[in-house]
């Protein structure tokens, strides 16, 4: 049975840049542990009898089963709450919310469009609150990415992540964590694409250099991960048409594949649209890692929850 420390029961994960390296890396261990105990079938009962709350204000495949398998998994029970059918759709404040759930359960995920939403949350909550996505931030993906490289590449020290496309929350939260477990970070966007100016203050305060590009090409070259995301996220439909033309020229092919290093790695948090962000053959191509990225969700998800669950 895989070991817990207790030093970070009760905490919440916002934000990536929430916890520190050692703190980070401390839940990639557990979930390398998890991962081998769920292949061999081993019961990891972490958090028997343990109830996870995961409000919904966007849809979800990725987050919601990763979230809901993995703390049945964990011995615990997931309940889906879509915000519509909450009184937080008729009004009732973050506050009042946070305070009545935290009566009921041990641990609190949500998926929603505002940073300040889960900020709010995790103000008066009693019990820890996960981000599993906002519009700014998605720090259980970060977790997952660097999971799968370690895994792939057997290290984190000095591998240069090329991301490739439009600078969103995604970027935002690899790039901080980039900067916190001694990765070299590129992000390659057009003009205007380019990530939050916090998101690379935030990796400048933690010692990361993290380089700004115009041009994919040069941000491919040598690189030891490939990455991109979808073009056009959710609430951004009406951009669709504009996005496509300004990210022309942005999305993963085999060409910027040959660019990068030798045994270079593509990833892609999905869903993936073809011939946009990237090739259907490099997404199963031989140097796609993007289907142990998408499990790696699960894992390093259950780590998360083991490690703040109390």
């Amino acid at each position: 049975m895989a070991i817990v420390s207790e030093s970070l029961k009760g905490r919440h994960f916002t934000r990536v840049a929430d916890w520190s390296g050692d703190e980070l890396l401390s839940a990639l261990g557990l979930a390398d542990d998890l991962k081998e105990l769920q292949r061999r079938r081993e019961e990891h009962h972490l958090l028997p009898g343990r109830a996870l709350g995961m409000i919904f204000q966007k849809p979800s495949t990725r987050t919601r089963v990763s979230f809901e398998v993995g703390i049945a998994q964990l011995g615990g029970h997931g309940l889906y709450l879509a915000a519509s059918d909450l009184q937080l759709g008729r009004g009732e404040t973050l506050r009042d919310t946070a305070t009545v759930l935290s009566r009921y359960l041990d641990g609190l995920m949500i998926r929603t469009y505002a940073q300040s939403d889960v900020d709010e949350l995790a103000r008066h909550a009693t019990i820890p609150v996960i981000n599993g996505l906002t519009d700014s931030a998605h720090p259980c993906q970060a977790l997952a990415d660097v999971m799968t490289i370690r895994e792939r590449l057997s290290r984190l020290e000095g591998v240069r992540v090329a991301y490739l496309g439009d600078g969103n929350n995604v970027c935002a939260s690899l790039m901080v964590a980039a900067a916190k477990l001694g990765m070299d970070f590129v992000a390659a966007t057009p003009e205007g694409y380019e990530p939050d100016p916090k998101a690379v203050e935030t990796a400048r305060e933690a010692g990361g250099t993290p380089e700004l590009v115009h041009d994919p090409r040069e941000a491919a070259r040598g690189a030891d991960v490939l990455y991109t995301d979808v073009w056009t996220s959710m609430g951004q439909d009406e951009e669709r048409e504009r996005r496509l033309r300004d990210l022309a020229g942005f999305g993963i092919d085999g060409g910027l594949v040959r660019l990068a290093g030798e045994g270079a790695i593509v990833l892609h948090c999905l869903p993936a649209h073809y011939g946009e962000e990237i090739t259907e053959d490099v997404l199963y191509g031989p140097q796609s890692a993007v289907w142990d990225q998408a499990e790696n969700r699960l894992h390093a998800q259950k780590a998360l929850m083991a490690l703040v669950i109390p």
